[in-house]
C-alpha cells in the first residue's frame, strides 16, 4: 500500500491524498460502506460500484468468522472472490465487538474469550490468531487486535486497556510481519489509537502508535457515546501526533456534519452503519438537510427524494412514493434509502475533497455542516 498527499487546506488540517492498493487507487478523504458480514446491508455490488461510486467498503473479522467461516473463505480465495467485490476491502479485528459485547466476553492478557451471539459458543481471539483470520479473509488493510473503551471509561480502566492494546499491538505485528498473504496480493496492517476521552493517554498512544511506522494508523474507541467537541478535541490531539505521510483512519464516525468537522482535523478515512441502519428506520441524508421520510408532510411530495445529488434511486423515486414503501415494511424501502444514504455519503466526501484542492475547504465546510444539520 502506498499514500500519496496531494493537497493540504490552507485554513485548516484537511487533506486530499490517494491511497494504492493491489485493488485499486482510494480517492482521500473516502467513506467506506459497511458490509459486516461480507455485505453492505440492501445493496447490490453494481449499486455500490456505479450508483454509490464506492471506492472501499468493509467487513468485520468477527462475524465473517463465524459465518461463513475461514474454511468456506480460503476455498473461495479470500472475501473479494466470496462477496465479488474486486475493489479494496479494510476488515476491523473485533475490537469493537470487545465493546459492544461486553456482556458476553471476557478480557486477559492473552486475548478475549466470547461466547457466540449466534448458538453461544465460546471463542478465543488472540492478536496471533486475529492476523491468521485476517490473512484468510484476504482484505487489503486489516486492522490490529485492539479494545474500543466505552464511555464513560475510569482512568485507571482507560489505561490499563490501552497499554494492553499496545502489548497485543506488538504481537499483532510480530505475527503478521512473519507471516505472507494466501492470496498472492498484499495486505496492509494499521495500528489503532486508544486512551478513551483522556488528552494525556491519547499522546502517548498516538506516539506509540506512530512509533511502529506501518503504512497507515487509527483512531479507535471513539463515536461510542462522548460529545461530540470531546471527540473533535481527542481526534486533534492524535492527528496533530500521527505522521502526515501515512493515512489516518478515525473507526465508527459517524454523522455528515461529524464527517466534514474531522476532515478539517485531518482525518482521510471514515467507516459507519449510521447511513444504512437510518436508511431502514426512514431517515434520509440529503443536500438540504436530513429527512424523516415516515412524516406525514411527505405523503404527497411527488418530488424526487434528492434532485441535487444526482444518482437513479434519488432522482427516480419520490419522497411520497418511499414514505409509502416505509409504512408498508416493503423490502424496497429500505433497498432506495440505503443507496440513497451512501450516495450521499459518497457525494459529500468527493466534494469535500474537491474543495481541498481548489483550496476553498474550511468556508464551504462551514456552510455546509449548518445545512446538514437542518431537520427538513
Amino acid at each position: 500500500m502506498q499514500f500519496t498527499l496531494l493537497a493540504t487546506d490552507t485554513q485548516s488540517k484537511a487533506r486530499a491524498g490517494v491511497v494504492q492498493t493491489d485493488h485499486g487507487a482510494i480517492e482521500t478523504p473516502i467513506f467506506m460502506p459497511v458490509g459486516t458480514a461480507g455485505s453492505v446491508k440492501a445493496v447490490h455490488q453494481r449499486e455500490l460500484k456505479e450508483d454509490i461510486k464506492a471506492e472501499i467498503i468493509l467487513g468485520n473479522t468477527y462475524h465473517l468468522y463465524l459465518r461463513p467461516g475461514l474454511d468456506v473463505l480460503e476455498k473461495a480465495g479470500g472475501l473479494h472472490k466470496f462477496n465479488g467485490w474486486d475493489r479494496p476491502i479494510l476488515t476491523d479485528s473485533g475490537g469493537y465487538q470487545v465493546f459492544s459485547l461486553a456482556g458476553t466476553r471476557k478480557i486477559k492478557e492473552e486475548g478475549v474469550k466470547f461466547k457466540s451471539h449466534i448458538d453461544g459458543s465460546s471463542l478465543d481471539f488472540t492478536p496471533e490468531n486475529v492476523m491468521d483470520t485476517q490473512r484468510t479473509i484476504g482484505a487489503d488493510i486489516i486492522m490490529a487486535f485492539d479494545e474500543c473503551t466505552p464511555y464513560p471509561c475510569d482512568y485507571s480502566y482507560a489505561k490499563n486497556s490501552m497499554e494492553r492494546t499496545h502489548r497485543w499491538l506488538q504481537r499483532c505485528v510480530d505475527r503478521f510481519d512473519s507471516t505472507e498473504p494466501k492470496y498472492g496480493y498484499s495486505q496492509t496492517l494499521f495500528p489503532i489509537v486508544q486512551g478513551s476521552t483522556y488528552k494525556d493517554l491519547r499522546i502517548k498512544s498516538a506516539e506509540t502508535i506512530a512509533s511502529f511506522g506501518r503504512e497507515g494508523n487509527a483512531i479507535g474507541g471513539l463515536s461510542v457515546g462522548e460529545p461530540a467537541e470531546m471527540m473533535y478535541e481527542m481526534t486533534e490531539v492524535v492527528c496533530d501526533i500521527l505522521p502526515k505521510d501515512k493515512p489516518r483512519y478515525l473507526m465508527g464516525v459517524g454523522t455528515p456534519a461529524n464527517i466534514l468537522e474531522n476532515i478539517a482535523l485531518g482525518v482521510d478515512m471514515f467507516d459507519c452503519v449510521l447511513p444504512t441502519r437510518n436508511a431502514r428506520n426512514g431517515m434520509l441524508f440529503t443536500t438540504q438537510g436530513v429527512i424523516n421520510i415516515r412524516n406525514k408532510k411527505w405523503a404527497d411530495d411527488f418530488s424526487p427524494i434528492d434532485a441535487e445529488l444526482g444518482g437513479y434511486v434519488s432522482t427516480f423515486y419520490t419522497k411520497a412514493y418511499l414514505r409509502h414503501l416505509i409504512h408498508s415494511t416493503e423490502y424496497l424501502a429500505g433497498q432506495i434509502a440505503s443507496v440513497h444514504n451512501l450516495t450521499f455519503y459518497l457525494w459529500l466526501v468527493k466534494q469535500a475533497r474537491q474543495q481541498i484542492l481548489n483550496g476553498t475547504f474550511r468556508d464551504w465546510k462551514d456552510v455546509m455542516v449548518k445545512k446538514l444539520m437542518t431537520r427538513l
